[in-house]
């Protein structure tokens, strides 16, 4: 048996090489990961839904004002969102609404928060582009109780023209919600030219308070005044109930502004409207805060009739329209 020379060898390992595949590429190396898992935390049950209409970003009472967990699979531990710290996106913070009253005889439907009430917070949204672009845009309020829980919400549905060609002469039309989001009352505010003599009707401003939407339970008629400002609270056919009077001045820098709610004769006090004085923010921003009182035992009809008139004050006195430059 022969031998196999050197060079012989040499051809034969290269051809043997050459048959061999490619060897497999190196594996990554191992990432050590710095990151050290914490223990799990403790699982909130995931809400029921939200009931039908409900506003956006509002939760109900029965809800629990947590955001939901999400627990991936195949891991213990789940990813949790901690309320107030890491905001959802496209998500408001979570809203404490009074629980909802039973119905009552003789009360119209979404009134009955108000027959447990003697005081209501009116909150306006601070609109900060309003300022920087002087477009004005629909005006939204909260309305609270004394435990800061929202009883209604208020939105003016008003047109993009007639809100920043009229500004505080604007007709409008104000829409209240409860937190179901139904539509419990409207209030409407027809339009009415100042232009001719102040002291004649048909310039005096009007607000006309409908609950349910549809049915008229009264109205707020403006009275002129020399020196203050001076409303009528009105059933539905239109008699005088109430009156409402106003400070000689209610562009008062540094203080509130008080209007009294008062018996026809003026010698009872019944409630009044405080419009608060909320330091630059009032001086500067549009963004009102009043406080309304009234007795606890009195009809919800002329509770919601001096809620209303609010309104008509809040947008005839301190509805700010921004400066208009006149062009050189």
């Amino acid at each position: 048996m022969s031998v196999p020379t050197a060079s012989e060898k040499t051809e034969g390992e290269m051809e043997n090489q050459m048959k061999l595949p490619d060897p497999m590429p190196a594996a990554p190396p191992d990432y050590n990961s710095h990151f050290v898992p914490g223990p799990p935390g403790e699982a909130a049950p995931l809400p029921t839904g939200y009931p039908a209409g409900l506003p956006i970003g509002y939760y109900s009472p029965q809800q629990p004002s947590t955001f939901p967990l999400y627990q991936p699979t195949g891991t213990a531990y789940p990813i949790q969102y901690q309320p107030g710290k890491y905001p959802m996106p496209n998500q408001l913070a979570p809203v404490t609404w009074m629980p909802g009253p039973p119905p009552m005889p003789n009360c119209p439907p979404g009134l009955e928060y108000l027959a447990q009430l003697d005081n209501i917070h009116v909150l306006q949204h601070f609109e900060p582009l309003e300022m920087i672009t002087h477009f004005e845009t629909n005006n939204k309020y909260d309305i609270k109780n004394n435990a800061n829980q929202m009883v209604y919400f208020v939105t003016e549905d008003t047109d993009d023209y007639t809100r920043n060609a009229y500004r505080t002469l604007r007709p409008f039309v104000l829409r209240v919600t409860d937190f179901m989001g139904r539509e419990i009352m409207t209030m409407q505010r027809p339009f009415r030219c100042t232009c001719c003599c102040f002291c004649c009707p048909s310039a005096r401003q009007e607000l006309e308070v409908q609950c349910p939407p549809g049915v008229t339970i009264g109205f707020v008629a403006e009275h002129w005044n020399l020196c203050r400002a001076v409303y009528s609270i009105q059933n539905e056919k239109k008699e005088n109930v109430m009156r409402v009077r106003g400070p000689c001045s209610t562009y008062g820098c540094g203080s509130d502004s008080v209007f009294e709610v008062q018996s026809l004769d003026g010698v009872s006090s019944i409630g009044n409207i405080i419009r608060k004085w909320n330091g630059l923010l009032s001086a500067m921003g549009d963004a009102d805060h009043f406080d309304i009182h009234f007795p606890m035992d009195m009809d919800v009809k002329m509770k919601a009739m001096i809620f209303g008139a609010c309104f008509l004050i809040d947008f005839m006195y301190f509805e700010r329209s921004p400066p208009q430059h006149s062009s050189t």
